[in-house]
C-alpha cells in the first residue's frame, strides 16, 4: 500500500513532467473524481497549462500547473503512478502483481508523454485545489516537540493518533507498526500516556524507519513486515507476535518488548 515513502517516489517520478503542457485529460471513472469534480470541468481546468512542479504533503501528491488549479492525486491502498509508461514501484505489498490497463482511472496526455494513475481497488482519487491545511505536519519533518503536541492529553490509541492524517501526514499501517516496534512502545497505549523520554524515542524511531526503509525501497521492507502473519515471531527477540485491531487497523506488535 502506498505510504509516504511510495508517494515520495511518485513525486520524483511526476517531476519528470515539469515543463510539459497538458493536451488532453482522460478521466473515465467518475467515482475517482472527488468533491463534485467531473471529467469536463477537470479537462477545462487543466488543458493548455504547463506543469510547474510536483510536491507532496504526507500521502497527497500535488502537481502545480502554471495558471491553473493545483492537481491533487491520492492513491488509496493500490494506486500506482505511471509516467511515460514507467513506474517507480513494480508492485505494492497488498496490490495485484499483474498490470491491467482497465485499472487506469486517470490520464494526463502531455505534449510529451503521459501521466497515469492505475488503481485496481479505486480507493484513490483526483482533486482540484485540495485543502492542504487539512493535513498535519509531514512525517518526514516531524520533530519530538511536534509529536508531543499531537499526543498531548489524548486518550486515543497511540497508533490511531499516529495515523491521523490531520495531525501527522504520511504514516500508514506498515510504517506505524514498524516505528512502534523499533521504539518498543505498545500501539494500543493511550497516546497521552507517553512521557517525554518515550516521545523522543518514538520520534527518533519514526525518523529511523523512514530513512532506512526509504533506502531499502519502500514501506513494505521493514524488519517486522516479513513476520506480519499469523504465527509470526518478533525479529528482535523471537517472541510470538500479537495480532490485534487497533484504531480500526490490523496491527502486529511484540508483547515481550513493546510496552
Amino acid at each position: 500500500m502506498p505510504e509516504i515513502l511510495e508517494i515520495e517516489s511518485y513525486r520524483e517520478l511526476a517531476a519528470r513532467t515539469i515543463g510539459r503542457e497538458v493536451r488532453a485529460v482522460d478521466a473515465p471513472d467518475a467515482w475517482f473524481l472527488k468533491q463534485g469534480l467531473d471529467a469536463e470541468a477537470l479537462a477545462s481546468a487543466l488543458i493548455g497549462h504547463r506543469v510547474d512542479g510536483a510536491r507532496r504533503i504526507g500521502k497527497l501528491l500535488l502537481v502545480d500547473l502554471h495558471g491553473a488549479p493545483t492537481l491533487g492525486l491520492r492513491f488509496g491502498m493500490t494506486g500506482r503512478l505511471v509516467v511515460d509508461g514507467a513506474t517507480a514501484i513494480d508492485a505494492l505489498a497488498y496490490g495485484p502483481a499483474r498490470e491491467n490497463p482497465a485499472w487506469d482511472r486517470f490520464r494526463l496526455v502531455l505534449d510529451r508523454g503521459t501521466l497515469v494513475i492505475n488503481d485496481p481497488r479505486r480507493l484513490g482519487g483526483v482533486l482540484l485545489d485540495p485543502d492542504e491545511s487539512r493535513l498535519g505536519v509531514d512525517a518526514m519533518t516531524l520533530t519530538s516537540a511536534q509529536l508531543a503536541a499531537v499526543l498531548e492529553r489524548s486518550d486515543a490509541p497511540l497508533k490511531a493518533k499516529l495515523m491521523d492524517q490531520a495531525r501527522i501526514a504520511g504514516l500508514g499501517n506498515l510504517l506505524t507498526d514498524e516505528s512502534l516496534w523499533r521504539a518498543g512502545i505498545d500501539p494500543a497505549r493511550p497516546a497521552g500516556s507517553l512521557d517525554a523520554r518515550e516521545t523522543e524515542v518514538l520520534a527518533a524511531a519514526i525518523r529511523e524507519t523512514l530513512t532506512l526503509l526509504g533506502t531499502r525501497g519502500g514501506s513494505h521492507t521493514g524488519d517486522l513486515q516479513r513476520e506480519r502473519r499469523r504465527g509470526g515471531l518478533c525479529p528482535r527477540d523471537g517472541a510470538p507476535l500479537e495480532r490485534r485491531t487497533v484504531g480500526g487497523r490490523t496491527t502486529y506488535s511484540c508483547p515481550a518488548h513493546q510496552h
